[in-house]
């Protein structure tokens, strides 16, 4: 370990270097960056990133590759006043690089194999020592955040038809590998991998040289489904919506009196054809966002305008309810960036939930603030709340707290998360039993 004392520097709001200590501030200058630019060190960039968007200390070892030589480096991030993170380096261990150390023999050599135009790499523990950066837009993968971390963080793995998964064998064997399918964690696309087996000269397994391909069989069936929803879609709306109008129709009488349970039944048919069409809208949206090729606008909004617009939109429905929406004041304005339309509908679904879960005579609040460098809607309900061990499950596909309640399909909550992500912001829920639920929006501030 070379002693180099504890290092300090201090990153702005912005991802800039504001201040550093000379071993920092010379790493950094190496790696081609300086004083009131971007860090341009990565792993200590994407863990001031990290820091500052959650607004948390996180203390973790990271490996940076300088000019001769790797560094294992520990770092603490610590967000202070104004979205700025102080970071402090309290190890500074220099060691050889990977490349020189396990270059293989000249008579086992590891070629790349063929399947995929990505590339990634392990040591012998199964580390993650290399990735294509392309991988990251193709892919989704977060390849600066994955460097030294182990391979299962980046893939899924599945098992084959008999069972087994090709990357063990290899392992056992010391060999490659092909056809080994998985897909990439948090965004779930499928892929096949495939590898070569590294040797160190004394024969000793040292790691993977692997590709990364679209799974085609995979992708087949994703465009069948997509092809299917898209036509289920177009199907299912149009019928839909004549259903609705002339059960409204009845319902209002408009051709004249009916039996009074003639006209409930025509309030029933009508909501029931509501729900469906609001059912094939999140359809839509899902198939939409789990897309590769979707996109967010990166536009300038105001966040307290659109959380007013999601409160006048769901005014009707919360007064049927009994409950009274307070909405941000008039003047109120909290600029930021993001696309308008994805906004407002991260905002009905969390207006709409609150709404729907209050008790009557309760209020839902919509409360804007600026916090560093996130711009944050507040949306607070006085409901039943939601306990800790459900609170990470709500967002996930599919999933509701109670589903023998009545309500929508499981998706809103992981589709309004997925465009708040996809936005550079997040959604989390903060809550407990009998203390409603709170809901907090970001997006990068203005």
């Amino acid at each position: 370990m070379i002693d180099r004392g504890t290092v300090r520097g201090l990153i702005d709001q912005e991802g800039r270097l504001a201040s550093a200590d000379e071993a920092l501030l010379a790493l950094n200058a190496r790696a081609g960056g300086a004083i009131g630019e971007p860090l341009a060190v990565n792993p200590i960039a994407t863990l001031a990133r990290l820091a500052g968007r959650l607004g948390v200390l996180i203390s973790r070892g990271v490996t940076v590759a300088d000019e001769v030589a790797d560094l294992d480096l520990w770092i603490r991030a610590q967000p202070v006043e104004g979205g700025a993170v102080a970071l402090t380096i309290g190890d500074w261990r220099e060691r050889q690089p990977w490349r020189q150390l396990l270059r293989p023999a000249a008579d086992r050599p590891a070629p790349l194999p063929d399947g995929g135009d990505d590339r990634w790499e392990t040591d012998a523990a199964m580390r993650l020592t290399a990735l294509s950066p392309e991988a990251g837009g193709r892919f989704g993968l977060d390849v600066a955040g994955l460097l030294g971390r182990p391979f299962t963080q980046a893939f899924r793995l599945a098992e084959g038809a008999d069972g087994d998964l090709p990357v063990i064998a290899a392992l056992a064997q010391r060999q490659g590998f092909a056809g080994q399918r998985a897909t990439i964690r948090g965004s779930d696309r499928p892929v096949l991998i495939a590898a070569t087996a590294r040797l160190d000269p004394g024969g000793a397994f040292a790691g993977f040289v692997g590709t990364i391909a679209v799974d085609p069989d995979a992708a087949e069936a994703a465009t069948l489904t997509q092809a299917f929803s898209a036509r289920l879609d177009t199907v299912l709306r149009a019928p839909l919506g004549i259903i609705v109008a002339n059960a409204d129709s009845i319902h209002a009488q408009a051709d004249g009196p009916l039996r009074a349970d003639y006209v409930d039944y025509a309030a029933d048919i009508a909501s029931a054809g509501r729900h469906l069409i609001a059912l094939v809208d999140d359809l839509a949206d899902l198939q939409a966002i789990e897309r590769p090729d979707f996109v967010v606008a990166a536009d300038a909004i105001d966040l307290a305008d659109v959380a007013r617009r999601a409160g006048g939109l769901l005014g009707v429905r919360a007064s049927d309810a009994g409950v009274r929406i307070d909405r941000p004041m008039p003047d109120d304005t909290l600029p930021t960036t993001g696309e308008f339309r994805r906004a407002l509908q991260v905002m009905v679904n969390l207006v709409g939930n609150a709404v729907r879960y209050s008790p009557e005579g309760g209020t839902v609040w919509i409360r804007t603030e600026r916090e560093g460098a996130n711009a944050i809607v507040v949306v607070a309900d006085q409901g039943k709340g939601i306990a800790a061990q459900d609170q990470a499950r709500i967002f996930d596909k599919f999933e509701r707290v109670d589903r023998s309640e009545p309500g929508g399909s499981g998706i809103g909550l992981y589709v309004a998360r997925r465009l708040a992500r996809a936005m550079g912001g997040d959604l989390t829920v903060d809550s407990a039993p009998e203390q409603g639920a709170r809901f907090v929006f970001s997006l990068p501030a203005r």
